[in-house]
């Protein structure tokens, strides 16, 4: 069998598919469908201090081979994030991200600051851009000033590794990853949603409450697939990928491109088991193409001719 582990350089995982947050709860909710130890690594639903009740529904969409989501953020905030799900999610052998938000640069720190008080976490996934909040879909990591701004100042105060998640929705997402590796990142993660909205003809209304969303699954792969590929070639640090991935073939396309590991986001939604058996389709392909190491096969896209 092929050796599925992959090395961040800041963090070790037994393969290289973790959960995408937003798509796959804290962990807990997934209990009764998989075992947590069988994946990577789970990046859990997003975090700001204090509850969130989120948009006013209808929060989801299905499109065209996708799904938008305006779900604004919900969640149930860092104290019983660490009171009543971190203690379930220590008993099982897998790296625990948090995705860590904040209304404002300084919600960021203190979200940082109180989990750092707290065993049981592997690193934080900071997310600075979500395109279903407000502000007609705009983020902090739009702009590269911003964006290393933010990541440095997030980074000053942690003591675990911090990952930069990374949005579609800008001109240059090589620009932006080179900012948050400026700002001290330890790696990257992309791509987020990319903005979009869908009508009622019938009704001449918009299907979301929030009016515009996140358009993720299988429609948003292509450019998912182009923004990995051009973000491994401008950093040194590790990239995470994601966006449409359902199969084992195409979290190897992401790593073929450049991605040192992969999220599985949208195919959680359609089959609860998808990233465990994403995670054996790997393993699969490896052994039948003679990979003794999945991780053999990142960035090695040949691009001439």
């Amino acid at each position: 069998m092929a050796d599925l582990g992959v090395d961040l350089g800041f963090l070790k995982l037994r393969n290289p598919v973790l959960t995408a947050s937003g798509t796959f709860g804290y962990g807990t909710e997934f209990l009764p469908f998989l075992d947590l130890a069988a994946l990577g690594g789970i990046v859990v639903k997003g975090l700001y201090y204090g509850p969130r009740e989120g948009n006013p529904p209808p929060r989801l969409v299905e499109t065209a081979s996708g799904l938008i989501n305006a779900i604004g953020l919900q969640g149930v905030g860092v104290e019983h994030f660490v009171a009543d799900v971190l203690p379930e999610l220590r008993k099982h052998d897998t790296a625990v991200i948090v995705n860590v938000c904040g209304s404002t640069e300084e919600e960021y720190h203190q979200v940082i600051e109180f989990l750092d008080r707290h065993e049981g976490i592997a690193a934080y996934e900071l997310n600075i851009s979500c395109p279903n909040v407000k502000l007609n879909g705009a983020c902090p990591a739009m702009d590269p000033w911003t964006t290393k701004t933010i990541v440095a100042e997030a980074k000053r105060r942690s003591r675990r590794p911090l990952i930069a998640k990374l949005t579609p929705n800008v001109t240059s997402i090589a620009d932006i990853a080179r900012a948050a590796e400026d700002g001290g990142a330890d790696g990257v993660s992309l791509i987020n949603t990319l903005l979009a909205m869908a009508v009622d003809l019938e009704t001449r209304r918009p299907k979301l409450g929030n009016v515009l969303g996140g358009l993720s699954g299988p429609a948003i792969k292509p450019v998912a697939l182009r923004m990995t590929y051009q973000v491994a070639q401008a950093v040194r640090i590790p990239v995470i990928g994601m966006g449409g991935i359902c199969t084992g073939r195409d979290a190897l396309e992401f790593m073929l491109v450049g991605a040192a590991a992969v999220q599985v986001g949208t195919a959680s939604f359609v089959e609860p088991e998808a990233a465990v058996r994403i995670a054996r389709e790997i393993g699969e392909y490896c052994d039948a193409h003679g990979l003794a190491r999945a991780s053999d096969i990142v960035g090695t896209l040949k691009t001439g001719r």
